[in-house]
């Protein structure tokens, strides 16, 4: 019998794991999901890694990842080692696991997975329908690698829904429902209410919960899960709030110094500190300020002291593909905007940046809704490189081309499979009064990072 090659590498890992069912880049997979049997399964294997860490638990359909990064910095500004766990990754698979602000290295990511291969393979022997999915093993392999560091803080972010999430799996100190989108309906409901359903089951006896601006129906749902589960629920607008302040206005001189825009934060108590983010769009104040109230929910954060290390802390936030300027003069700038909400918040960016001409990289999944996007971004003026990022996911060129041809007639459209040629031939030609704005998918947003060697 051969002698099986261990997993040595990042890469080798990655390889590993895409070989195992994976929704991230199949949506079309039918396998139902109807409980955390199989992630609990597991981690029993590995001696339950889940217990004992302090957990930020974090749900939404949108600003979950960039809640998950400002709490870091914020909890790390405290004097505290965090690791994070986020997904899915844009352009390196060590970016999904984070130890104090930083990748983990290759090397220790693939000895987590070489741990747990062999407890996988067993699983599937016994049991192929019923064995551990991709999103199963990833987040097994992050609960291993924080129980091996000497952390005070772990934070989780749900990968799809949050109920049967794998990551569900933990009994958190603090959780966090970001805000509620029509998104991934086939898997999650078809309303806001549905979708929000299955993000308040994250939420759990006792454990306090922080919750976005939603519509009403969603806002209704969450409560009274809290309220079903003795959950105390602080949500943005009511026990505590932030408020944008305006550069010369009064209250802008109190924000940080380099700060790009700054807010009010008010926290559950009453008491409002000036904050300030050095990252673009306005979108990014309810992620802050859910950041802050999240991690105000945690034991030891109380006192007057850890409002000015959690103003220190957001301003260090910095938010990779996400209304990211890569370049200036002409400016280009990367966000992995894929739905209504988030291209009409990226929108709201563009229109503060004068350009002579506006210039997109496209490439869409196949579930999005497309025109609503689309429709919050391009015009007949524009000029769009449409692309594939993803072999599974992505449109094809031919039918993303007639939604932007409906969207904006008229407009300047390139068809480009390749997205790095795609991405390349957008920015030839520029001159420095123009915009080049890449958009539509995290892969193509990663994709975009390496292309222009954003740090």
């Amino acid at each position: 019998m051969a002698v099986r090659a261990s997993i040595q590498t990042a890469l080798e890992a990655g390889n590993w794991l895409e070989g195992l069912i994976n929704f991230e880049r199949d949506p079309a997979s039918t396998r139902a999901r109807f409980d955390l049997t199989a992630i609990g399964a597991l981690l029993k294997r590995l001696g339950d890694p889940h217990q004992g860490l302090s957990v930020l638990h974090v749900a939404g359909s949108k600003g979950k990842g960039s809640t998950c990064l400002m709490a870091e910095a914020i909890l790390r500004a405290g004097g505290e080692r965090v690791g994070t766990f986020t997904s899915p990754h844009l352009e390196r698979w060590t970016e999904r696991f984070r130890i104090d602000g930083a990748e983990v290295e290759g090397g220790e990511l693939a000895r987590a997975v070489e741990t747990i291969r062999p407890h996988v393979e067993t699983m599937q022997a016994e049991d192929p329908d019923g064995a551990p999915t991709f999103f199963d093993v990833t987040t097994a392999a992050a609960l291993l690698l924080f129980s091996r560091m000497d952390l005070d803080r772990v934070i989780l972010e749900v990968g799809l829904g949050g109920r049967l999430d794998s990551t569900n799996i933990v009994e958190p100190a603090s959780t966090c429902v970001t805000q509620i989108e029509l998104e991934h309906t086939a898997q999650l409901g078809h309303t806001r209410a549905a979708i929000a359903a299955e993000k308040a089951g994250i939420l759990k006896p006792g454990v306090p919960v922080v919750m976005g601006r939603l519509e009403a129906s969603a806002a209704e749902v969450v409560v009274a899960r809290a309220q079903e589960v003795g959950a105390p629920c602080f949500r943005l607008g009511h026990e505590f709030d932030a408020t944008a302040l305006e550069p010369g206005f009064e209250g802008w001189d109190a924000c940080p110094e380099g700060a790009v825009q700054g807010f009010l934060f008010t926290d559950t108590e009453g008491l409002e500190r000036p904050m300030g983010l050095s990252v673009l769009g306005s979108h990014q104040i309810q992620n802050a300020a859910l950041a802050l109230a999240a991690v105000f929910q945690l034991p030891g954060w109380v006192g007057e002291d850890r409002g000015s290390e959690a103003r220190a802390g957001l301003m260090e936030a910095h938010l990779p593909g996400r209304v990211e300027i890569v370049a200036r003069n002409p400016v280009v700038l990367i966000d992995s905007a894929h739905t209504s909400e988030s291209a009409a918040a990226l929108g709201r960016v563009l229109e503060t940046m004068p350009s002579t001409r506006r210039r997109f990289v496209l490439s869409m999944s196949r579930e999005k809704s497309v025109e609503a996007v689309l429709a919050h971004l391009i015009s007949p003026e524009s000029e769009v490189w449409i692309t594939r990022a993803d072999a599974y996911r992505s449109l094809p060129v031919d039918e993303l081309r007639a939604f932007c041809e409906r969207v904006a007639p008229g407009c300047r459209i390139v068809c480009e499979e390749d997205p790095r040629a795609a991405l390349s031939q957008a920015r030839g030609g520029m001159e420095e009064s123009d915009l080049l704005c890449c958009t539509g998918s995290v892969y193509l947003a990663g994709i975009a990072r390496e292309v222009f060697q954003a740090p």
